[in-house]
């Protein structure tokens, strides 16, 4: 799903920025699960190669996926917190759930997001290749 970081004064509905939110946590849960994916063939490659090119491969792609998968509970957990505070702001502030214009906050959530993404999808790209 891509977004255009540049359009800040979009207007969406909660309900959309709510679904929105989900999608990128429900894409991010698939990234776990390629991560775990990737470290069961590391476990498997290290069996079976042991020259120093592979061996570095490996614990290089294990670093990274430890980096990768603190980043996306770190984003993960910033989601979550912004669709609550978005949902307490409409109720207590009887804003229009028809009418939310995304926050600093939502516009810095979404180029995180869309930064991860890239770079995630670039490395997954490299490890498939190797």
């Amino acid at each position: 799903m891509q977004n255009n970081p540049s359009i800040m004064a979009e207007t969406l509905s909660l309900m959309k920025l709510h679904l929105r939110y989900r999608l990128w946590i429900a894409e991010m849960n698939e990234d776990i699960t390629v991560l775990r994916i990737f470290d069961d063939y590391l476990t498997e490659l290290t069996a079976k190669k042991n020259n120093a090119a592979t061996r570095t491969f490996i614990s290089d792609s294990r670093d990274q996926f430890a980096d990768y998968r603190k980043e996306i509970d770190e984003l993960k957990h910033d989601l979550h917190l912004h669709k609550m505070k978005l949902a307490a702001q409409v109720r207590e502030e009887a804003v229009n759930e028809d009418d939310v214009t995304p926050d600093k906050e939502h516009i810095v959530l979404q180029n995180k997001y869309a930064a991860f993404r890239e770079k995630f999808d670039k490395a997954k790209k490299v490890f498939v290749d190797f």
